[in-house]
């Protein structure tokens, strides 16, 4: 083999391997939200928080400072090679109660051009329990760090 065919090889070789290190590996969720069909299972003015926890099951985050509000997020992330995780988007689903226990208001929430936009809302009240609480979960969007994902042994 003459010279140049070897290093057309091995130019060939190192842009096969620049290339596919640039490319995206993996794209993973963490968390849980509940589809459209079983958040229309849950009749708001009727259903409680036993019959919500049977139909949605019971969520990840609770309201703070009482448990009037449920929320169910769930983020996807984009995994690179050689880079940390980058999350790509978040939806958040809230449930909120009334002092009874009655479901008072479903609200799915997502983010576009990185601020917090209403998906959907079924209610009984015009206001937004929790609002403080949403706005504070979605500001941490974009912002883990790899160390974040590691188990420590």
């Amino acid at each position: 083999m003459s010279m140049k065919v070897i290093l057309r090889m091995w130019a060939v070789l190192a842009a096969m391997v620049l290339l596919s290190a640039c490319a995206q590996t993996l794209r993973d969720s963490h968390g849980y939200v509940p589809d459209d069909t079983l958040l229309k299972e849950v009749k708001v003015g009727i259903d409680t928080k036993d019959t919500t926890g049977r139909i949605l099951g019971r969520p990840g985050t609770r309201g703070i400072i009482d448990d009037r509000g449920w929320y169910y997020v769930q983020s996807d992330y984009e995994r690179f090679l050689w880079r940390a995780p980058v999350e790509v988007n978040r939806e958040v689903v809230a449930v909120s109660f009334t002092e009874a226990g009655v479901v008072e208001n479903i609200e799915r929430f997502g983010l576009e051009d990185g601020r917090v936009v209403r998906l959907s809302r079924r209610v009984t009240t015009a206001n937004t329990q929790g609002v403080g609480f949403l706005r504070q979960l979605f500001s941490n969007f974009g912002t883990f760090q790899a160390g974040d994902f590691l188990e420590e042994g």
